[in-house]
Formats: structure tokens, C-alpha cells, sequence
């Protein structure tokens, strides 16, 4: 069995990443974002991880902020191999990423830091968009299926099922038109979203709407469904 590097501490991953870090932002363009968590200690406080970032505004972040779900849940195991590659991660205003996490371990085994780079997919998304707009639509193809959020409540159900439908039209949502934002409450709406309570107003406020205009737009989208 292979053994897996180990190092001292996290101050020494940082300093053989760093230039790394940058190679990797410069190459990966501006949408690439790299970032370096200290998740060194026990008593490693997980609400400001990280060590070193470059292209932050992609998720809005900096030095001295925080771990994400994923990095909670890995911290559960110090012990294992948490490495994973090309996974799918959300920003809080429903961007979709294209996720890696490298962690690094000490000499007794145990986590201490962590490497992770995610690619704002948000330019992808809208090219894509005008490619299939221009491209004739194949006679086998199949409404992409949804993916399954599963949380301990309602409300991080919730929160998933409405991340999804925002990166589905393809932009950020500052960015988005009235009409794309009730294509927003339709598939929610047809996906059941807005039966859970207080859901309507819930879309409003990622949406950046007022809960009056939201249930107007709810109400016009399931028009427009009949």
C-alpha cells in the first residue's frame, strides 16, 4: 500500500502550496477559485479555516472565513482519505461549482489542512444555454433528472431544491429577468417546493423579491403551466 505524504503542521502545507495556489487561479482563469483551510487541532475553530484563497469573489470569500458542509462532515474522521474530485458544489445564491478537496494529514495521521478548487460554471451554463437555443433538439433527448437533496429538515431540503432550480436558468440571480425568475417558481412548483410552509417566501428572499411579487409570479407561472 502506497503511504501518503504527511507534513508538521499546516503552516508547512501552506508554504509548499502556496505557489501552487497561484499557478493553478492563473491557469484556471478568474471563474477558479483555490483555496487552502487550516483545519490543524482539535479545538480548530471551523467558522474561520481559511489560510490562503485566490479568486475569492467567486464565492465571495477571504481570508478568515469559514469551512463548508463538506469540511464539517470530513472532520467527523481526522483519520481517513476524504480526497474527492469533480463533485458538485453550490454558492448561497445558487451558482453551481465544479468542486476538488485534497486533505492533508500530520505524522500521527489526522487531518490538518485542506486544498480545495471550485470553478464557477456560470459561463458554461449560459453558452450552453445559447447552444441548445441554435441546436435542433434530438428526438432521444430526456429531461435531465433532478437531484435528490436529503437534510435533517425541511428547510436544508429546502434550501437544495431551490439552489437547483436558480443554477438551472444559467446565471446568478442579480443577473436574471422577471421571466426567468417565475421559470424559477414554476419548476419549484412542479417539483412540489411550494407546498412545504412559508416556502413562497423563502424563494422570495433568494430570488431577491418581495413576497407579494413572488406569489404574483407563482400565481403566473401556474397559469402558464395549464
Amino acid at each position: 500500500m502506497n503511504r501518503r505524504e504527511t507534513f508538521e503542521d499546516a503552516a508547512e502545507v501552506l508554504e509548499t502550496f502556496r505557489p501552487v495556489m497561484r499557478a493553478v487561479a492563473a491557469a484556471g482563469g478568474p471563474a477558479c477559485e483555490v483555496v487552502l483551510h487550516n483545519l490543524d487541532g482539535a479545538d480548530v475553530d471551523l467558522g474561520h479555516t481559511i489560510a490562503a484563497i485566490e479568486n475569492g469573489h467567486v464565492t465571495g470569500r477571504e481570508v478568515g472565513g469559514p469551512s463548508t458542509s463538506l469540511g464539517l462532515n470530513v472532520l467527523r474522521n481526522r483519520q481517513e482519505d476524504h480526497d474527492a474530485f469533480g463533485y458538485r458544489g453550490f454558492t448561497a445564491d445558487g451558482r453551481e461549482l465544479r468542486c476538488s478537496s485534497v486533505y492533508f494529514h500530520n505524522r500521527a495521521g489526522d487531518i490538518i489542512a485542506a486544498l480545495c478548487i471550485n470553478v464557477d460554471l456560470s459561463a458554461l451554463q449560459q453558452a450552453r444555454s445559447l447552444l441548445d437555443a441554435l441546436l435542433p433538439v434530438s428526438a432521444h433527448a430526456g429531461a435531465a433528472q433532478p437531484d435528490e437533496y436529503i437534510g435533517r429538515d425541511l428547510v436544508s431540503v429546502m434550501d437544495g431544491m431551490i439552489s437547483e432550480a436558480i443554477a438551472e436558468v444559467g446565471k446568478p440571480v442579480a443577473q436574471m429577468s422577471r421571466d426567468e425568475k417565475i421559470g424559477v417558481l414554476q419548476r419549484l412548483d412542479a417539483r412540489g417546493a411550494t407546498q412545504m410552509r412559508k416556502s413562497t417566501e423563502t424563494i422570495a428572499l433568494r430570488l431577491g423579491i418581495s413576497r407579494v411579487t413572488a406569489y404574483a409570479y407563482l400565481d403566473e407561472a401556474r397559469r402558464g403551466a395549464n
